[in-house]
């Protein structure tokens, strides 16, 4: 296997690899262009945001500056909507559906560092995919962590830290993230 294909199959990998060191390199390149595109020129945003993400259905709309990893392993739906300053850490899979909204300043990670020294030292790490169910808001300054599915129809308070699933039809706050009620 490929350190690429490892990380999209959860395994223990090494970002460090001269393939993904040259598909980083170029996503920088890519998103270096497209956080120069001026907000109010939304048809260049637009086709730039697509060169840079894996998928994105009808209409997305990211203000820039956007931050991403790879870029290419982050899926957005139709009517997609992120606000300034967010960053998809996307060494592994991002899936985001239909009406996600996306405060400012808001992180989806999905890689962590192995849990062993030497392989922590050694820069390997894994990743666990995140997703995002349709209809869901994400308030300002949120931080979802691996592995995490946040379901359709929630909503994820400012500020939160989402270490857990969140169920669809939510309301979750905090650090870590609560459901507090369901909407």
């Amino acid at each position: 296997m490929t350190e690429k294909e490892k990380s999209h199959a959860e395994l223990l990998y090494n970002p460090h690899d001269s393939e993904l060191c040259a598909d980083r390199f170029l996503t920088a390149e890519k998103m270096h262009q497209y956080n120069k595109i001026h907000l109010n020129n939304i048809k260049e945003r637009e086709a730039a945001l697509r060169n840079i993400l894996g998928g994105a259905g009808k209409s997305p709309n990211v203000h820039n500056p956007l931050y991403c990893t790879y870029g290419y392993n982050t899926t957005v739906g139709d009517n997609f909507f992120a606000n300034f300053n967010c960053k998809f850490m996307d060494s592994g899979k991002i899936t985001i559906g239909d009406n996600v909204f996306i405060a400012p300043d808001v992180c989806i990670i999905t890689e962590e560092h192995s849990f062993e020294v030497q392989e922590r030292i050694a820069g390997f790490e894994y990743t666990h995919p995140v997703n995002i169910g349709d209809n869901a808001w994400l308030c300002a300054g949120v931080l979802v962590l691996p592995g995490v599915t946040i379901g359709k129809n929630s909503i994820i308070g400012a500020g939160s830290v989402v270490t857990k699933d969140i169920p669809e039809n939510s309301l979750a706050v905090g650090n870590p993230c609560r459901v507090i009620r369901k909407i």
